[in-house]
């Protein structure tokens, strides 16, 4: 009888085991399960950062990652629907479930980490600083900004960077350091005189340039955390593993160069 009271226990055990894997797999799969059954796979962007994510005349979502996250979606047979907010507010939107990605020149960090997931990286990347074109502002590394005025934008790793290495550790005066919702704005703010530089990512740099009000005075890696990923909601596993797949695979059949000669960046 106790032999097989003990039989009984480890099937029941072993069933209950099976059923709490299988619920794990429906809760990881869960967003690309919405995503499929729905069609349509909501995106959320900042749409002031060309090349990778801009507004053209016709009100229509423009870039490198417009144009890689609606191949993606229709390499997956849905639909997709991308909403315009604040980067700082990116990460938060998809925690709250009113996205189920941000696709927007996002960068892996350990911080971002812990609230949301990330893919495969896509693209490889590089800062600049950017100063007024008849700027005499000479920067040799990322550190000799501290003794200027400097824009960032709110919530990238450019603003966590100059915060925590140079603020943080009383290099830089805390007042010496702008938080701006908008690229854009920052830029202007350059050319008027009320910053000295620019903080940001390269790409966006040299677009920035081409109106011949700013000119770039340093391109580095140095506060590069990683490339550019998806990110997804914490957990979802299924979500991530289709856009790693179709990451990977437009790398391979040459879709990402394609992308990437179209909007004349290298």
């Amino acid at each position: 009888m106790k032999l097989k009271s003990i039989r009984m226990l480890f099937v029941l055990a072993l069933g209950l085991m099976m059923i709490m894997a299988a619920n794990t797999t429906v809760f990881a799969d869960d967003v690309l399960s919405t995503v499929m059954k729905n069609g349509k796979l909501v995106v959320g962007t900042s749409a002031d950062y060309p090349p990778y994510e801009s507004v053209d005349a016709s009100g229509n979502f423009i870039g490198f990652d417009m144009d890689l996250i609606r191949e993606i979606g229709k390499r997956m047979g849905v639909k997709v629907v991308i909403k315009d907010m604040g980067f700082d507010t990116l990460i938060t939107a998809l925690q709250a479930k009113k996205i189920n990605a941000v696709v927007a020149a996002m960068q892996y960090s350990p911080e971002r980490d812990k609230k949301v997931d990330f893919s495969n990286v896509y693209r490889k990347i590089s800062d600049a600083f950017l100063v007024k074109s008849d700027s005499a502002i000479e920067l040799k590394s990322a550190a000799d900004i501290a003794s200027y005025r400097v824009g960032a934008q709110t919530g990238t790793i450019q603003e966590k960077w100059m915060l925590n290495n140079l603020v943080d550790t009383g290099k830089m005066k805390k007042d010496q350091a702008f938080s701006y919702e908008r690229v854009d704005n920052a830029a202007l703010d350059v050319v008027a005189g009320r910053l000295d530089v620019l903080f940001i990512q390269s790409d966006p740099a040299a677009k920035l340039i081409e109106k011949g009000k700013l000119k770039i005075a340093l391109i580095s890696t140095e506060t590069v955390l990683s490339g550019q990923c998806i990110a997804v909601p914490e957990g979802a596993s299924g979500l991530q593993a289709e856009f790693n797949k179709y990451i990977d695979e437009m790398k391979a059949d040459g879709t990402i160069a394609k992308i990437t000669a179209k909007h004349g960046l290298k």
